[in-house]
């Protein structure tokens, strides 16, 4: 079969052997449809942070072909899967903080979405794969796993209902973020450099979007949405050094700042910014099974809408996918790997 893998600058096909299930007695083969292109798999290509081989993409939608599986699944049911599990048992599962989990980091799919065939095993079927509801086409289901991330970290934030809320970066991620926090019931305003984007936003439900690029006017559009306190909570979706001060000057006193991108730099946020005003910052980086759960009850009601936020490419076009992406030229790409 044929994977696409990471190899220096590159993204390059080979052909290695399908997966068996006779190999793993349990689980089940799934045979892909297709694979969203994550922001997470962006930075470990450009960063070199994974071996050259590596088989990346998790975002998976694809139909199963064989199982042994204690589970109601059957061949032929088209699913979605995430591809991290916790234990439920460590110190960090009973915190609640599941993507410290140990078992979590390790659990994965082989050999990884950007392939025609899967292994999911028996843990992954239990927990974090589901069937694709009859509303949802298979571009929409796969969103499945990245709006998790979101309801995860809204969850996280642990906000009062009707909260003011800033998105900073309306990629993606961020405009999944501000419909997860609208479904949450907060009051939610976004923002970022590029319009189509802030169009993109306010189109999708927001209460406010605008361009971010002068901070001073940003500030004071914050302080005018809401009277002059600033945001209860800033949620910094952009990867860009400068949303870090961005979010320090619209986040209200007291308020929280929530962090779910890395930035080049990795600056840090001003201790004394964080004692004199009685801030909360915090991450919030992979989902528990119960926020996946949750996303797709957010896509099969139409709450979270996604139509659209996808570019498709071909498999064999995949390396310009990852160009793309990373020069801005789309929002997100859906690899389609065979029908």
């Amino acid at each position: 079969m044929k994977v696409a893998c990471t190899l220096g600058e590159s993204i390059v096909f080979k052909e290695v052997e399908r997966p068996m299930l006779s190999n793993y007695g349990s689980g089940a083969i799934i045979k892909t449809y297709g694979c969203g292109l994550c922001g997470s798999d962006i930075v470990k290509f450009q960063q070199h942070l994974v071996k050259d081989g590596t088989v990346l993409g998790h975002e998976i939608v694809g139909e199963i072909v064989e199982i042994n599986s204690q589970t109601e699944f059957k061949v032929g049911d088209k699913i979605v899967s995430s591809h991290h599990i916790p234990c439920f048992e460590c110190v960090y599962c009973k915190n609640e903080n599941y993507s410290m989990c140990e078992h979590f980091k390790k659990t994965n799919i082989t050999p990884g979405g950007f392939s025609e065939y899967i292994y999911l095993s028996e843990e992954h079927l239990k927990n974090v794969s589901v069937k694709i509801p009859n509303n949802l086409d298979e571009i929409e289901a796969s969103f499945y796993e990245p709006l998790g991330c979101c309801v995860r970290a809204a969850k996280r934030a642990n906000l009062k209902e009707n909260s003011t809320v800033l998105v900073i970066g309306l990629g993606s991620i961020g405009l999944l973020m501000g419909q997860a926090l609208k479904a949450f019931g907060m009051k939610v305003f976004g923002c970022d450099l590029i319009q189509e984007r802030i169009d993109l936003a306010l189109s999708l439900g927001f209460d406010e979007a605008f361009n971010s690029l002068n901070l001073e006017e940003s500030r004071a559009k914050i302080l005018s949405y809401t009277d002059n306190f600033g945001a209860g909570a800033v949620f910094m979706t952009s990867g860009s050094d400068k949303a870090i001060e961005l979010a320090l000057r619209t986040v209200m006193d007291g308020g929280k700042i929530l962090i779910f991108a890395s930035t080049p730099k990795n600056f840090g946020y001003a201790n004394n910014e964080i004692y004199y005003r009685e801030l909360t910052v915090m991450g919030s980086y992979s989902p528990a099974p119960i926020d996946l759960k949750d996303s797709m009850s957010l896509l099969e009601s139409g709450k979270v809408k996604v139509k659209n936020l996808s570019t498709t490419y071909n498999f064999d076009d995949i390396e310009n996918s990852f160009r793309d992406t990373i020069y801005n030229k789309i929002l997100k790409a859906y690899i389609k790997i065979s029908e």
